[in-house]
């Protein structure tokens, strides 16, 4: 969308002077550009100024709260480190940030930590609570989550990206700020010094640890195709779809065999309605190809269907296939959300085909890595 961007961009902004974090830290999945990062003594931040920070702003329009109540919540967070979590189950940057937030949570909760996942959906289906539950349990999301259907706390905190973590410290005040995937190590070591800035403040002991969470990091491919959106208003002004036929808001268009293929676009054939975020599958079967370049490959999708992977026109290798891929060669979509096709250790290009069984089957994305 326009005004709300999910991004790999990362562009960390440490606005905790008082942790000594000075700068601002900008960089893409691909290229990691960063300024110095130091840290002040801790016996210091009893005498930090707060009059220039803004106190986290309360979660507002929440339709349903997950692992948590609503007064349990209030409570909680009384008195606590606030690391907020503003993500949507099928987005893959928000997913690869989790197995650090939950170890966060593992190691941190005792001492002062709350971790506040903020689901804000980008497409209709996450609003489903349903399909939130069975997104936190696979992913082992212990700590509250709360479905915000209506952006309205996205909008509270001003934000416009998926992922983006705040954290603000025992007293209310927001002390950090990260949009995108990375900076782990970083955030932590923030985590670190507002939970020991808040057991001096409070006279209460904390085990101290320097020790950061051991979690293998993705690594991006350098040059990779760009997130490729199914919906026409999604893909407004991005000129990703390559069929001869375009987007033909609210209709029901007959795609045919392209003649060539373009490097980051992507091609149909069958019968397909034409929606503002997707695609819907008319016909029994049909084609998506994308000649693409990355190592890793996405799909979001919605209803049931049977989707044969074919790369460079033969049977999918071993050596590329994704988590979500069976033993045949095939995926089995069997619920809404996010799926791994494609996953090598190493970026290059390739045509990807899909052949899909399956009339309404919807097609949202392709996210690339």
């Amino acid at each position: 969308m326009n005004s709300e961007i999910k991004t790999g961009l990362i562009f960390g902004i440490i606005i905790a002077a008082g942790l000594g974090v000075m700068g601002m830290v900008f960089s893409s999945l691909d290229q990691e550009v960063q300024s110095s990062t130091t840290f002040t003594d801790v016996n210091s931040l009893s005498e930090i100024d707060k009059s220039g920070f803004k106190k986290a702003p309360d979660l507002v329009g929440i339709a349903e709260y997950l692992n948590t109540t609503p007064e349990e919540l209030k409570n909680e967070m009384k008195g606590k480190v606030v690391l907020y979590d503003i993500w949507t189950y099928s987005c893959i940057n928000c997913v690869r940030t989790l197995p650090y937030i939950t170890a966060w949570d593992d190691k941190y909760s005792e001492q002062g930590l709350l971790i506040i996942g903020i689901h804000s959906p980008e497409f209709e289906f996450e609003k489903d609570p349903e399909n939130v539950k069975i997104a936190i349990e696979k992913y082992g999301i212990n700590y509250p989550v709360v479905l915000d259907n209506d952006m309205e706390t996205w909008k509270a905190f001003e934000n416009r990206y998926w992922p983006r973590k705040y954290i603000a410290d025992h007293e209310g005040y927001l002390r950090y700020d990260h949009i995108g995937e990375g900076r782990y190590q970083e955030t932590e070591k923030v985590i670190q010094k507002l939970l020991e800035e808040r057991s001096n403040s409070l006279g209460i002991q904390m085990t101290s640890t320097s020790s950061l969470v051991d979690v293998e990091e993705f690594e991006h491919s350098l040059f990779r195709t760009p997130e490729l959106y199914f919906g026409y208003k999604f893909a407004q002004n991005r000129n990703q779809l390559g069929s001869e036929e375009g987007f033909q808001q609210g209709k029901i268009v007959s795609y045919s065999e392209p003649e060539n293929i373009d490097l980051h676009k992507f091609y149909l054939t069958g019968d397909w309605r034409n929606y503002e975020d997707s695609m819907e599958l008319i016909s029994e079967t049909g084609t998506i190809k994308v000649l693409y370049n990355a190592k890793e490959v996405n799909i979001v999708t919605e209803n049931g269907a049977e989707l044969e992977i074919l790369l460079d026109g033969k049977v999918l290798p071993p050596e590329y296939s994704g988590y979500d891929i069976t033993e045949n060669n095939t995926l089995q979509v069997t619920e809404a959300g996010l799926y791994n096709i494609i996953s090598s250790d190493t970026s290059s290009s390739h045509l990807l085909e899909i052949n899909v069984k399956g009339k309404g089957f919807q097609i949202f994305t392709f996210t690339f890595g």
